[in-house]
């Protein structure tokens, strides 16, 4: 089913950076953004692999705000993470008020992220409005079929269109990036379903792009943690519950405390469930060195065994399962 929101009014571009290529729209002076030429990072070994801006990632982020500019106005489903967070600062920065920021309310989204979007919302002016989600009710979602994921962001952009078309907003607009192409994405046959807008890749921007671009426009995503929601630590098939969600949420917020900075606790098993712990390689012997606090936090969350992952950190490591997934 589309998302048909139909038409809204077209307002004026305001905003700009990086200094716009010949032949596009010139911003106003006074409304501009200026941006640090930094190619110097800190001790955040997620920092340490953002690369410095080239003039073609500059060229796709005048594209990116183009073409946003050119949908008139714009609801983002906003997570506050990298991704989302870049497609709302261009949004905003080509719509003004005529972008909206949605964020779901559910037991797969962590409160500290939803703390993140909502402070970052404040902070630029931007209007942002809560949903509630309500994965855990749709019919099967809770046994954990491969197309989870399909079945998650069909709900969720429902009821992003719904307040769109409350608003008068002409379209929404998610934030996957090429590089979710390469990896079993169910979720994307919902935006595809929904005509949901993709910006990000759109114009062919990657995740290591959005973080250099992110860095330049001071950003406070540029180096955060890759996120995904907490149903995605779970094997296909098992159950996925509140008391489960909350289970692993409370087990990377304890690994997060310790200052690791990409983790994910893996479940395998629900009689004795294992907590199979992911970070990245720089990080081993920080994980390592609280090994014995991190095991008892752990199984005091109702984790029978902890287990510390040595291939590391990877994207859709429960995917491997299916033969389709990017180790």
């Amino acid at each position: 089913m589309k998302c048909n929101l139909g038409d809204a009014a077209r307002i004026s571009y305001h905003g700009g950076c990086f200094g716009r290529r010949a032949g596009a729209r010139q911003p106003p002076a006074a409304g501009g953004v200026t941006l640090l030429d930094k190619t110097t990072v800190g001790e955040n070994p997620v920092a340490r692999r953002v690369p410095p801006v080239t003039q073609e990632m500059r060229e796709k982020y005048h594209q990116l705000v183009d073409y946003l500019h050119d949908q008139g106005s714009v609801a983002v489903a906003f997570s506050g993470g990298v991704d989302s967070t870049l497609l709302l600062h261009a949004a905003h920065e080509a719509l003004g008020e005529k972008c909206l920021a949605v964020t779901a309310r559910s037991e797969s989204f962590p409160q500290r992220e939803r703390n993140e979007a909502d402070a970052f919302c404040e902070r630029e002016g931007i209007a942002h409005v809560l949903v509630d989600s309500e994965e855990l009710g749709i019919p099967g979602f809770d046994h954990n079929p491969k197309d989870r994921c399909y079945l998650c962001k069909s709900e969720l952009f429902q009821r992003i269109c719904s307040v769109a078309r409350e608003r008068g907003v002409a379209h929404v607009a998610e934030g996957s990036n090429v590089d979710d192409e390469g990896d079993y994405r169910p979720g994307l046959r919902a935006v595809a379903e929904q005509g949901i807008l993709s910006p990000l890749r759109h114009v062919g921007l990657r995740k290591a792009e959005i973080r250099a671009l992110s860095r330049e426009l001071e950003l406070p995503t540029w180096d955060k943690q890759s996120f995904a929601c907490l149903s995605s630590r779970f094997v296909y098939g098992e159950l996925i519950s509140r008391t489960r969600l909350a289970m692993v949420d409370r087990a990377e917020q304890e690994l997060l405390d310790l200052g690791l900075t990409q983790v994910r606790v893996r479940v395998h098993g629900e009689k004795d469930p294992i907590a199979r712990i992911e970070v990245i390689p720089e990080e081993f012997g920080l994980l390592v060195a609280h090994a014995a606090q991190v095991a008892a936090n752990l199984r005091a969350l109702g984790f029978s065994y902890v287990t510390m992952d040595l291939a590391g950190y990877h994207t859709g490591s429960m995917n491997q399962s299916l033969g389709e997934a990017r180790a």
